[in-house]
């Protein structure tokens, strides 16, 4: 997968704050009351909210503009003199009186003992909006992607979330919300939203548990906004539902949770940076997903480097389940399916009865592979091999052929089927791409409607002439044998 973040250009509307960890000691009661005396060892400032999404696009090496609101304060300079040294274009409006957003975390060690909050969620006034919605239009023409990070602050009003979601709209590009409203049909025409499974279950009433019940709640959110919705699920790691498409569910890699503390802005940044870098839905939430394991074993507001998120990557690519000698049982096929499909791999499929293996043969794997990502062959049961060439055949067994098969370096997987044709096997693995010999027309693929309607491609590969497994038999005389 290729992470080209340098040529992705990301601008990010909604409520900025200010982070900051005073961490200290506790090693006493106070005398004055019965409470723990922290002793300050150190203050730090990091941006949060917006900012904080501005900051982790930022560390992935992509361009960001920050449309936000700060404060004329102390906190507004330290917020402004950060995002500067990090190399994000802000291009901020200050209402008068109306501080910056600050966050006050008490840490004692790793652990946070006390939250304060300076915050005024007030509404932007009509001409705050208007003078927003002017600047957001005038940078729209220079970027790929729009995130609306919507802490509930006062910026993203009603009327400024519909504008700029229209004008993405217009502009082509996506958009994506990160919600933190109940009602969601105000967010109606945005591209993707990306709520944890609370806010789900508060936008569509339904909890999202499994599978399932998650499914139910994003159809019912699907039903008020049209977008589509990357859930995250904590230890369940992240689901991708999309109309029209099957849900893609990845799991979490298990590691140390230390601080959940703007991890949904680390899921936002990767996925806007992603799809602004043109990879496809599933190879962004792959991203996502990975970049959100990072950020929760570091203390804090905290971002994920580009180098941090293709080590990850990488190690995620070594551990994926290799395909075994012989044939896989279909249920492991497609969930090894699912895997590919959500680091965003074009997955191809073929089918045969693979008997007596010739150069012909190895033209169609040899091509069909190079038509795809990851290929997927389907071998004919001896039975149904049986019914369609006569009682003699297949000369090796359904076991024996898909060994064979997938010795070969372009075949990933191997299943076998016992029907007539392979269409059942189609339609559970829903391939991108079908590919048969050029003796079939497309109208005649079994399969090609399904893959058709689905988005996917029909390839025919042209024989090898005078190769064949009946050929071969008779030559070596197995017929009367």
């Amino acid at each position: 997968m290729k992470l080209e973040f340098d040529k992705a250009r990301v601008l990010i509307v909604g409520d900025s704050m200010l982070d900051r960890y005073i961490r200290g000691a506790i090693e006493r009661i106070s005398p004055e009351a019965p409470v723990p005396v922290l002793r300050r060892s150190e203050t730090r400032f990091v941006p949060g909210g917006a900012a904080n999404v501005a900051a982790n696009v930022a560390a992935l090496g992509a361009s960001v503009v920050l449309v936000t609101h700060i404060g004329d304060d102390l906190q507004g300079d330290a917020l402004r003199r950060d995002l500067a040294d990090k190399g994000i274009a802000v291009d901020a409006i200050a209402q008068p009186g109306r501080p910056t957003t600050c966050k006050t975390r008490l840490m004692a060690g790793n652990h946070q003992i006390l939250r304060l909050d300076d915050e005024e969620c007030a509404h932007l006034p009509a001409q705050f909006e208007d003078r927003l919605i002017e600047i957001v239009s005038a940078h729209l023409f220079e970027c790929d992607a729009l995130v609306l990070s919507d802490y509930g602050k006062g910026l993203l009003t009603d009327r400024v979330i519909a504008a700029l979601i229209e004008s993405a709209q217009d502009r082509g590009i996506p958009s994506i919300v990160d919600p933190k409203r109940a009602d969601w049909t105000v967010y109606r025409g945005a591209s993707y939203i990306t709520p944890n499974r609370a806010e789900l279950e508060r936008a569509s009433g339904i909890a999202g548990h499994s599978d399932d019940e998650a499914e139910r709640a994003a159809a019912a959110a699907f039903g008020l906004s049209g977008a589509a919705i990357l859930m995250t699920r904590s230890e369940k790691g992240m689901s991708l539902f999309r109309d029209g498409h099957q849900s893609v569910h990845v799991p979490t890699k298990a590691r140390e949770v230390f601080d959940v503390s703007g991890a949904g802005d680390t899921v936002v940044a990767t996925l806007a940076a992603s799809l602004a870098a043109g990879l496809q839905p599933e190879a962004a939430m792959h991203c996502a997903n990975q970049a959100a394991g990072i950020v929760v074993g570091k203390i804090g507001t905290a971002v994920v480097s580009l180098a941090e998120l293709k080590a990850a990557i990488e190690t995620r690519d070594a551990d994926e389940p290799q395909a075994v000698a012989g044939a896989m049982p279909l249920a492991a096929a497609i969930a090894i399916r699912d895997e590919w499909r959500a680091r965003g791999l074009r997955v191809g499929f073929t089918n045969g009865c693979f008997d007596l293996v010739h150069p012909g043969h190895v033209q169609i794997l040899t091509r069909s592979a190079a038509l795809c990502d990851r290929l997927i062959v389907a071998v004919n049961s001896d039975a149904s091999v049986s019914r369609l060439k006569g009682p003699s055949r297949p000369v090796q067994s359904e076991q024996a052929r898909a060994i064979v098969l997938s010795a070969f370096g372009c075949v990933d997987a191997v299943v076998i089927f016992d029907d007539d044709t392979p269409l059942r096997c189609i339609e559970a693995l829903e391939p991108d791409v079908l590919i048969k010999g050029a003796d079939y027309r497309i109208e005649t693929v079994v399969g090609a409607d399904f893959v058709l309607a689905r988005g996917g491609r029909v390839e025919l590969i042209d024989l090898v002439p005078e190769q064949s497994t009946s050929r071969l038999i008779a030559r070596a005389g197995l017929e009367s044998a």
